[in-house]
C-alpha cells in the first residue's frame, strides 16, 4: 500500500513539474510573441485607416527609446541606412498620383540616410506631407523641409541641421570649429584642428547647397537665407528645439498645426518594448 502511494506521489510530482515548465514556456515565449503580433496588427490597421481617410500612402519613420531584452539598458534609435532603404522603397512603390504622408518622430541620425530620404521625397510628383506629432530633430528636420506641407502639433519641434564633425574624442559643431580657428593665429592651432576646420567649411557649404536644392522651388531667396540662418548657420546648439510657431513664421503656408486624431492613437502603439529591435519604418501600399 505504501509502495503504491509512493509511485502515485512521484507521478503527481512529475506531472506538476511538467505543467510548470509548460506554463513558464507560455509566459516567457508564447504570450510576448502574441502581444507583439497583436501590437503590429493594430498599427497596420490604424495605418490603413489613416491612409484611407487622407487618400495617401502613409509611411512611418518612428524612433523610440527601447530596452535591450537581457540587460535592460536603454538604447536610442536613429535614422540609419536600413531606414533609408525601406523609406525609399516605400516612396518608389507609391503610385505617382498618390499623396505621401510621412509620420516622423526621430532624434535624427546618419546624414547620408536622411539626405537620401529627403531627395526621394522631394522627387515624388504628387503632394508630400510630413506629420510631426512630437519632434523631428536634425536629419528629421531635413526630411521635413522636403515636404510640401509640414503638419506639426502646436508643441512639436524641429531642430538645426548644422553639420557635426566627429573624431575619437567626441562630436563638434562645424561652425564652432571654424570660429575657433578664425580667432587664433595659425601657429597657435594644431594641424588636426586646421584640417577639421577645412572639413567643417566643406560640410557647411554642402549642407547649404542641399537645403537650397530642397527649398529652391518653394521660397524666394530672402526666405531661404532666413531659413539658412535659423537651421544651418550654427546659431543654436544642435539639440536646440525650434518651435512650431517659430517655423510657421519662417515657412508660412507650408506649416499646419492640425494633426489627424488617429496620429496620436498611432503613437500610443509605439510604446517601449523589451526587444532588441523594432522596425522603424512601416507602410501600407495603395492598391491600384
Amino acid at each position: 500500500m505504501n509502495f503504491t502511494s509512493s509511485i502515485v506521489s512521484q507521478f503527481d510530482f512529475g506531472s506538476i513539474l511538467s505543467n510548470i515548465w509548460v506554463i513558464l514556456f507560455i509566459l516567457l515565449f508564447i504570450i510576448p510573441q502574441w502581444q507583439r503580433f497583436s501590437l503590429n496588427q493594430q498599427r497596420r490597421d490604424l495605418l490603413k485607416r489613416i491612409g484611407k481617410l487622407r487618400g495617401s500612402t502613409v509611411i512611418t519613420l518612428i524612433h523610440r527609446q527601447e530596452t535591450v531584452a537581457f540587460f535592460g539598458f536603454p538604447i536610442s534609435r536613429y535614422i540609419d541606412i536600413d531606414d533609408s532603404e525601406e523609406v525609399l522603397r516605400a516612396i518608389r512603390l507609391a503610385p505617382k498620383d498618390s499623396p505621401i504622408d510621412i509620420i516622423l518622430h526621430t532624434p535624427g541620425g546618419i546624414a547620408l540616410a536622411a539626405t537620401q530620404i529627403a531627395l526621394a521625397l522631394k522627387s515624388h510628383p504628387s503632394k508630400k506631407r510630413v506629420i510631426v506629432p512630437h519632434y523631428a530633430m536634425s536629419g528629421g528636420t531635413l526630411i521635413a523641409m522636403a515636404a510640401d506641407e509640414v503638419c506639426m502639433d502646436p508643441h512639436a519641434v524641429l531642430g538645426p541641421v548644422d553639420p557635426q564633425l566627429s573624431d575619437q574624442t567626441g562630436s563638434y559643431p562645424a561652425s564652432s570649429i571654424i570660429k575657433v580657428v578664425e580667432r587664433k593665429y595659425v601657429n597657435e592651432v594644431d594641424d588636426k584642428t586646421l584640417m577639421m576646420a577645412e572639413e567643417a567649411r566643406k560640410a557647411i557649404a554642402q549642407i547649404k547647397d542641399l537645403v537650397k536644392k530642397i527649398l529652391q522651388d518653394r521660397f524666394d531667396e530672402q526666405t531661404r537665407e532666413r531659413i539658412f540662418d535659423e537651421f544651418v548657420s550654427g546659431k543654436y546648439t544642435h539639440d536646440h528645439p525650434i518651435t512650431a510657431e517659430r517655423i510657421a513664421g519662417l515657412m508660412h503656408s507650408c506649416i499646419s498645426m492640425e494633426l489627424p486624431r488617429e496620429v496620436y492613437q498611432l503613437m500610443s502603439l509605439y510604446r517601449m518594448e523589451v526587444a532588441p529591435r523594432r522596425p522603424g519604418v512601416e507602410f501600407v501600399p495603395i492598391r491600384s
